[in-house]
């Protein structure tokens, strides 16, 4: 008789996904033998119905959609919505994308004034307005309702996102506990829970983040065999999320086609998915734009058949996306890359060739990944949020690598030992599982803290901007330029203003790209269009603000000055430092040391500069 706490782990552990029958069976060793285990895929493993879980109690016969994980469902879900919230208040804007390409728009949706990218110019119509509207109903009746701060919004539609995320999270634990195993489905809860990717992910307001939530989603669907779902969870997160995520859909289709053969299902489905989301889409963003648009068609346009594309934005090498999978998945990123060599190695020396899945092998239900990272490693235009999409399927494939691993180590354990059979891998491999879960976990944490402490200063700086709101030097009546001039990547968004009455202004710097402009006021503002947007990055005097006229200046100083970008807070006859925070200076800093944390060496190794907010001391015009 095995000690109650092996039972319980064997029990909890479904990785050799076979279906018991009602027969209490013998244990399970690594080579599979169990004559009273239904063969997997049989009839007879598909009609099973209940299996009990309880610690010391053989389990009865089993239908997988009804096993329940040893970290329950509801317990899963709460742990992931903590999570999410805790991104949502804590992680920092680390893409300029995200906040003149989604929350100025949406700021403009909801509070009547925002910054326009030339993606929003009727000319090209590369975003979808239909997307921004998704999030920004909620905060515009919380707006109209409420009337509250402007940053309020900004967190709620945060912790809106988070949830939406948990959701998405919690489905996926259910289909890869039943698909995958218990055992599986445990380490990629803690790899979830930890991941710095899913940190910065999760709450961002992008469209591969939404592709991330609806395309896991459809996976989900698919590894339960709910293709109607599956298919339309694709299209939600292609049309209207980010088109170029059709590709996690890929396999689900050919699968369908070519392994089920029903076209049916694939050709009803697409049509009712294209009808509900595309139709309203089309609809929508043509009364926003003024003319017949449809954003998805138009992007995909401008990556694939322009001459110039997105490389004029920048290009990077293969190690761009290796060094940014370890930084937000650490070792799990490593596990991930190695999961093929490591499967047929499993193959070959693990003699267990029963069914490992429930539904799919392996090179099936994870072949979205590896289809993801061969066609976006081919591309030269990189950037960390075109990983975003295929986030979970890392740490799940992270998971499932570990499990090979123990189960490869208790072969050969087996072989030198003269294990009896008998006996479960778990019962000698837990120590595997447990190391890498801790060593990911302190990884995680030292680089969320690292990313908190050396970038978030931008975001706490612009509140302070609310303290001048409180002062009697606020003038309601007057028009506030809050000027930026290298920093314009790192401004956080107008939601960080304290009332409407404040602008942001571009000074001339370095840069010299696009930058964008603000929509021009009247109800038809977003149809019209503007003759200084382009869609080859050049840039355009219009942007650029007038030094003088600057009530408010945010800038970094870092030790490295230019004529256009001088040291503002050394002119103390003109400005007046209100606050300043330290902010990471790269070039400085150990390479390591600033992308972890590590108590007692890392502050020795670093160096941060001064991120200042500073307020013009002379009046102006009278003023």
């Amino acid at each position: 008789m095995a000690p109650p706490s092996a039972r319980a782990r064997y029990i909890a552990n479904k990785a050799d996904n076979q279906i018991l029958s009602k027969k209490p069976p013998k244990r399970l060793g690594l080579n599979g033998n169990d004559k009273d285990a239904a063969p997997a895929g049989s009839k007879k493993e598909k009609e099973s119905k209940k299996r009990k879980q309880t610690t010391g109690s053989a389990p009865e016969a089993t239908n997988a959609s009804n096993i329940t994980p040893s970290v329950g469902l509801d317990t899963a879900f709460k742990t992931f919505v903590s999570a999410r919230l805790c991104s949502a208040i804590w992680a920092y804007i680390a893409d300029c994308d995200e906040t003149f390409n989604y929350w100025e728009p949406l700021h403009y949706i909801i509070n009547g004034h925002g910054l326009q990218t030339w993606e929003y110019s009727p000319e090209f119509g590369l975003r979808s307005y239909t997307y921004l509207l998704l999030q920004g109903v909620p905060g515009y009746f919380y707006q109209k309702i409420f009337n509250p701060s402007p940053i309020l919004i900004f967190y709620m539609v945060r912790c809106m996102l988070g949830f939406g995320c948990a959701v998405m999270e919690r489905f996926m634990y259910k289909s890869i506990c039943q698909e995958f195993g218990i055992h599986i489905g445990r380490l990629w809860l803690i790899f979830q829970l930890f991941s710095v990717g899913m940190f910065v992910s999760s709450t961002a307001l992008l469209p591969s983040s939404f592709s991330m939530y609806f395309g896991c989603s459809a996976l989900a669907a698919w590894w339960q065999q709910h293709y109607s779902l599956a298919i339309f969870f694709t299209a939600i997160s292609a049309l209207l999320g980010w088109p170029f995520a059709a590709l996690i859909g890929v396999p689900l289709v050919l699968e369908l086609l070519l392994r089920q053969r029903d076209w049916k299902t694939f050709v009803q489905w697409s049509l009712i998915s294209g009808a509900t989301v595309a139709i309203p889409m089309i609809a929508i963003d043509t009364s926003y734009f003024g003319k017949l648009t449809f954003a998805p068609l138009n992007i995909v346009w401008y990556n694939v058949f322009t001459s110039h594309g997105p490389n004029i934005f920048g290009t990077e090498p293969i190690s761009y996306y290796i060094v940014n999978g370890f930084l937000n998945f650490n070792i799990i990123w490593l596990l991930a890359l190695q999961l093929p060599i490591m499967l047929f190695l499993d193959y070959l020396v693990v003699p267990a060739k029963s069914k490992s899945t429930l539904n799919f092998p392996h090179y099936i239900s994870l072949a979205p990944l590896y289809l993801w990272l061969i066609v976006f490693f081919a591309q030269p235009h990189k950037e960390e949020r075109f990983l975003f999409p295929v986030y979970p399927l890392i740490s799940l494939c992270g998971a499932i690598t570990v499990d090979v691993y123990q189960r490869i180590f208790f072969r050969i354990k087996m072989l030198i030992f003269k294990i009896k059979t008998n006996v479960h891998y778990l019962d000698h491999t837990m120590f595997i599982a447990i190391i890498v879960m801790v060593a990911s976990t302190l990884l995680g944490l030292s680089r969320v803290f690292s990313l908190y402490r050396n970038y978030h200063a931008p975001m706490d700086l612009m509140l302070e901007l609310n303290q001048f709101k409180a002062t009697p030097q606020y003038n309601p009546n007057q028009i506030y330029n809050v000027c930026i001039g290298k920093d314009w990547h790192r401004y956080p968004g107008s939601f960080f203003f304290p009332a409407r009455n404040f602008r942001l202004r571009f000074l001339k710097s370095e840069f010299r790209g696009m930058l964008p402009a603000y929509y021009t006021d009247g109800p038809n503002a977003t149809q019209v269009v503007h003759p200084y947007f382009n869609d080859l990055n050049q840039e355009n005097e219009h942007m650029y603000f007038d030094y003088d006229r600057c009530d408010f200046l945010v800038d970094f100083d870092e030790g490295k000055y230019t004529a256009l970008e001088p040291s503002y807070s050394k002119r103390t006859k003109d400005w007046s430092i209100m606050k300043s925070l330290p902010f990471l200076i790269p070039e400085k800093s150990h390479k390591l040391l600033r992308a972890f944390y590590v108590p007692f060496l890392t502050d020795n190794h670093i160096q941060y500069g001064d991120f200042n907010l500073l307020k013009r001391k002379t009046k102006r015009n009278g003023r």
